[in-house]
């Protein structure tokens, strides 16, 4: 089953290559934070009629891990012009076109790649309490098969000797690829502000929306209102919000490091309020 849809892919992103012209390219992204309910927005936008996702799967990964592949490749993954403009006639505004990457946020690379070849693009970012997300993330990626080391304790323990020297890597080697700082950046994905901060001259903060998760998934309507405005969209309806990759936790983390953690994000938590107008919800 996995070869025939493997196969099914590589003929329709073959046939996407041929077409890529014709094909439109984002007009916003999902660009992170990993854990944080991107997946949920994900699918709760692309039943707006409007909102094209891509047509094969959720995330592209173009600019992080798949950027030496060149644009013809990334274009063949979205809709063609013909299809977003039968929408705009049906509907009376304009179609877009975006995708969801948690890695795009992180990647010491993709926002400069994104800023070059989508220049005005409008960004999306999710971020949920830290320690929450770190532990959530750890949970995943065991799961997953990328982490051998099963207490969050002791991964957090190895991140920094993992993570060393990874983003000068990758800056000296662009079409280079980390397995931990893809997949073991516990602690270091959760610090938003430095990502945000880093993106920010890049992209233009008024093209960077930045959304508490808390509030998402306990107040979806007014978040998606909040959505809709900031891409200019149409209101046609509320979609039906369920929340995607919901993943129980081996073991509770131990008090000790809770405290621990929270100091630890105390003072990227605090530069967090400018994005989003206040103080996180985990902060109240």
């Amino acid at each position: 089953m996995r070869t025939t849809k493997r196969s099914l892919m590589s003929v329709s992103r073959a046939a996407g290559r041929l077409s890529a012209r014709a094909r439109v390219l984002p007009s916003f992204l999902i660009a992170g934070a990993q854990r944080c309910g991107t997946t949920s927005l994900y699918r709760a936008l692309a039943q707006h009629p409007l909102l094209l996702k891509p047509v094969l799967h959720k995330g592209v990964h173009y600019f992080d891990v798949g950027y030496g592949r060149g644009m013809p490749w990334y274009q063949a993954h979205f809709p063609l012009r013909m299809s977003a403009a039968l929408l705009a006639h049906r509907y009376g505004a304009g179609a877009l076109a975006f995708e969801s990457a948690p890695y795009y946020l992180f990647h010491p690379l993709a926002g400069e790649r994104i800023a070059a070849d989508l220049p005005g693009v409008k960004l999306i970012v999710l971020v949920r309490d830290p320690v929450a997300r770190a532990s959530s993330a750890h949970a995943h990626e065991l799961a997953r098969g990328f982490e051998t080391e099963s207490h969050f304790e002791y991964a957090v323990e190895l991140e920094a000797r993992r993570l060393a020297g990874a983003e000068e890597l990758l800056r000296e080697s662009p079409h280079a690829l980390h397995h931990s700082h893809r997949h073991h950046g516990y602690l270091a994905r959760g610090r938003y502000a430095e990502q945000l901060d880093r993106l920010e001259p890049l992209i233009g903060r008024e093209h960077i929306l930045v959304l508490d998760s808390h509030r998402f998934f306990a107040e979806p309507e007014p978040v998606y209102d909040l959505v809709l405005e900031f891409l200019g969209m149409p209101h046609l309806g509320y979609p039906e919000f369920e929340r995607h990759n919901r993943r129980a936790l081996p073991r509770p983390v131990p008090q000790a490091l809770e405290r621990a953690l929270r100091d630890h994000f105390e003072p990227y938590d605090a530069r967090l309020a400018r994005w989003l107008d206040g103080e996180p919800s985990w902060r109240r």
